[in-house]
Order: C-alpha cells, then structure tokens, then sequence
C-alpha cells in the first residue's frame, strides 16, 4: 500500500487557532475551510478523491495518509483539548468509511510523544 506522509509541526500549534491554521497549510485546506472540527472531517473525507480538491496533497484511492505529528508531546501538553480531538476526527473518518465498505484512509504517528 502506497503511504502519503503529511508532516504536521505540533510544535507550532498553541491553541484552537492556530491548530487550525497549522491543519489548514499542512493539508493544503481550501480558503474556505472553516476552520473547526466539522470542517476538518468534511475535507478529509475527499482526502483519496483528488479532483474533489478538499486537500492537498490528495492521495489517489487504495492508498493511505498518515499524519505524522512532529513534536507530539508538545503539542498534547499545550493543547489536549486539540490533540484528542484530531484522534478523534481521524477515527471518525476511517469508521464512516469502514462503515459504507471502504477501507480507511488515514493514520496517525506521533513523533516525540
């Protein structure tokens, strides 16, 4: 299975904004990206439909992407709140796909946590 590693700066994330922001230009988010965790699983769910244009980079269908958050200690310690929640839009996403027959598309790996 071909992997498509996204590199998020934990580091650079210090509260809900900038978490935002952070996801925002890592993932190549559209400029009308709303900037909260609906907005966020709504984009991932197009992450292996590249035309939908929801990210970038896009990964194309049978593939997978994995969200390596560089500094994860630190940005689990400034921001839990934030930290879990991304764990939890990964699951959510990877479970709606699983439950319409598809297989899941995202992963997670925290480097320095």
């Amino acid at each position: 299975m071909n992997t498509v590693v996204v590199r998020i700066p934990g580091a650079e994330i210090a509260d809900t904004v900038s978490f935002h922001a952070v996801m925002a230009r890592a993932l190549g988010l559209p400029s009308f990206y709303g900037a909260n965790f609906d907005a966020l699983i709504d984009c991932l769910r197009s992450v292996d439909a590249p035309a939908d244009g929801m990210v970038d980079p896009a990964i194309n269908p049978g593939e997978l992407m994995l969200l390596q958050i560089d500094d994860a200690d630190v940005f689990r310690r400034r921001c839990p709140r934030e930290y879990d929640a991304l764990i939890e839009v990964v699951g959510v996403v990877n479970q709606a796909r699983v439950q319409a027959g598809e297989p899941p598309v995202l992963a997670l790996a925290p480097i320095g946590a």
